[in-house]
């Protein structure tokens, strides 16, 4: 239970007991992108858009989301993406694309998929010496992480965060007072309200 805001609008800020606040602290609270940096956010779901929209709030100048369903890329530029990749399209690794976008590498990576090759590449395409990638999704459970060691010697940081490194009773209140203050727009997340007779 977390004591929030009174004024705050229930049937709006109950979005953000789950996959918004995760996308949004993994960017804020774990990835923390300087201002004016890249980040490249791999997958476009609510949680990726979450972190796509923390990414924008800490200030990151590119954000390149990436995603198999190009459908998605359209709406993503609501929530702060610049630009957009689909591995579909190339005939290289998507690290790849990234790095040659963005002269040896983004400076922050946040994987919201729960597939391992993309997190795999959410690692392999941050910048040698200070890139951070943040792993969010679940993965499957005998899924193996293989990467090379020298992308570690190399000074990439790898991380992993759960809820977004939110602490429900006591980070939720200000997480509420961000969409109060409008510096989070929590209404662009929903995209229909539904009484409880209609639902299945």
């Amino acid at each position: 239970v977390a004591k929030i805001n009174p004024q705050a609008p229930l049937d709006k800020v109950c979005v953000l007991s789950c996959g918004i606040s995760t996308g949004l602290g993994a960017s804020i609270n774990v990835a923390k992108p300087p201002k004016g940096s890249t980040v490249a956010v791999f997958g476009l779901g609510a949680v990726g858009l979450a972190a796509a929209e923390g990414a924008r709030i800490a200030g990151a100048s590119r954000i390149i989301g990436v995603d198999l369903n190009p459908s998605r890329f359209e709406e993503a530029r609501k929530f702060g993406c610049t630009e957009f990749v689909n591995p579909k399209d190339h005939n290289k690794p998507v690290q790849e694309v990234l790095a040659e976008m963005t002269s040896g590498g983004v400076d922050r990576s946040v994987e919201c998929t729960g597939n391992i090759n993309a997190m795999i590449q959410a690692f392999e395409c941050v910048h040698d010496g200070w890139g951070v990638a943040v792993l969010v999704g679940v993965p499957h459970k005998d899924a193996e992480f293989k990467t090379h060691p020298m992308n570690f010697l190399n000074e990439r940081t790898l991380k992993g965060t759960f809820f977004g490194n939110y602490k429900p009773r006591t980070d939720l209140p200000n997480v509420v007072e961000l969409y109060m203050k409008k510096e989070l727009e929590v209404e662009k997340f929903i995209t229909h309200s539904v009484p409880f007779a209609e639902i299945n």
